[in-house]
């Protein structure tokens, strides 16, 4: 299992010794998913090189506002873009600016601009870490929301021993974990999503399909997989792999094969989410045969498939949750909140098809989430992933 999968760390490392222990803590951060960016102090290159965070994290490790003479370390783009801050170590310097606003450098102005969970690892001499001014520094950050990691006891750079030492990347990726996803109300429970389109055969080489390209359902499973989810994933023709743990998937082909298998298993769900893109018509009378091309405009009768978030609306489970997706090109949000009215959902996603970056085939995704009785919560163009994370959230507030 990879507990931070897909999720994004703005790493921050600083001026202290336990700087040696970063390019560790970056190694941990990958093999439990996470992709990585490493800001340093400029005191911070004095115990390790940047070459060094950037070999083992795979990304240019970052220090300063402005590089050269017109390249721009984008700190709001930065702090925009990770889903938690990570200052680790945190010098007593360090933790001072974050106390009194000062904004000197690249990691202050990601700090300030951050609006992401953010979590410190102090690390200092015992006596540098009992003094009051740092105690009261620390309280005051505290006080802002930042979440402390240790410090530990041990053994500490200056021969002493005591408070001060910074906790073990092992401890800190384990701490990240349980608070990111390891108390989410998902776990446990069995969902069930669909992904990916339907293809309804013309013959036995060409289908009526669509473009999906099953991403959005695929990081709905992965995400609520890494919640602690029993995964149900039904997936129509899909050029897409997961392996991630707690997953099991169902392939299928057309809307009536989805129909069944959703039917078979959605009874014994705690929440279904409809992501699949299920074809609305398939032809009356698919030929066994391959129709043969010839100089007559070929006609094709069409009858509609079976309307499975309609079936799942109306035989679920009072325990059950129920999300559908909806796609419109006009009167958007007025003919979602129809649909979520009349299949009877708990909620239902909206997507843009007319955003650029948004929509089938693309790796960012910008939706609106309709709940009865609440006003629409239209997010940003985010990735698909962080799409999902949205998503499961909102789930995980209708238990």
């Amino acid at each position: 299992m990879r507990p931070l999968f897909h999720r994004n760390v703005l790493l921050c490392v600083t001026g202290s010794i336990a700087a040696y222990k970063s390019g560790h803590l970056v190694r941990e951060l990958v093999k439990a998913g996470a992709q990585v960016q490493v800001v340093m102090t400029r005191a911070a290159h004095d115990f390790v090189t940047p070459l060094t965070l950037a070999t083992v994290s795979g990304r240019q490790a970052l220090t300063e506002l402005v590089t050269g003479e017109s390249t721009w370390n984008d700190h709001v783009h930065l702090a925009r873009w990770a889903d938690v801050l990570l200052i680790a170590p945190a010098s007593a310097n360090t933790i001072s600016k974050m106390a009194h606003g000062e904004c000197d450098n690249l990691l202050m102005a990601c700090f300030l601009s951050a609006s992401c969970p953010v979590y410190i690892a102090p690390a200092m001499d015992l006596e540098m870490f009992r003094d009051a001014t740092t105690q009261a520094n620390l309280e005051r950050i505290r006080e802002h929301g930042v979440i402390t990691i240790g410090p530990d006891s041990g053994d500490l750079a200056s021969g002493l021993s005591g408070e001060g030492r910074m906790t073990e990347p092992e401890e800190i990726v384990a701490r990240l974990h349980a608070d990111l996803v390891g108390n989410s109300k998902l776990n446990g429970k069995r969902i069930l999503i669909s992904a990916g389109p339907t293809q309804e055969p013309i013959d036995p080489v060409r289908y009526i399909g669509n473009r999906s390209s099953g991403k959005m359902g695929f990081a709905l499973a992965e995400e609520a997989a890494q919640r602690g989810a029993y995964v149900e994933l039904v997936t129509g023709p899909v050029a897409l792999t997961t392996t991630v743990t707690g997953i099991t998937r169902t392939d299928v082909v057309t809307a009536a094969e989805m129909a069944e298998a959703c039917r078979r298993i959605s009874p014994e769900c705690e929440a279904v989410i409809m992501a699949a893109a299920v074809a609305d018509f398939r032809p009356s009378n698919a030929s066994g045969e391959k129709i043969k091309k010839k100089n007559a405009i070929l006609e094709i009768s069409l009858e509609s498939t079976e309307d499975i978030l309609a079936w799942m609306g109306s035989n679920k489970p009072k325990h059950q949750k129920l999300i559908g997706f909806a796609l419109e090109t006009n009167n958007a949000l007025a003919n979602a909140q129809e649909k979520l009215e009349r299949k009877n959902l708990d909620l239902i996603v909206l997507n843009s098809l007319k955003d650029e970056g948004a929509g089938f085939g693309h790796d960012t995704n910008k939706v609106t989430m309709i709940q009865k009785g609440t006003d629409p919560e239209v997010l940003p163009l985010l990735s698909k992933s962080a799409t999902a994370r949205a998503i499961l959230d909102h789930l995980e507030t209708l238990f």
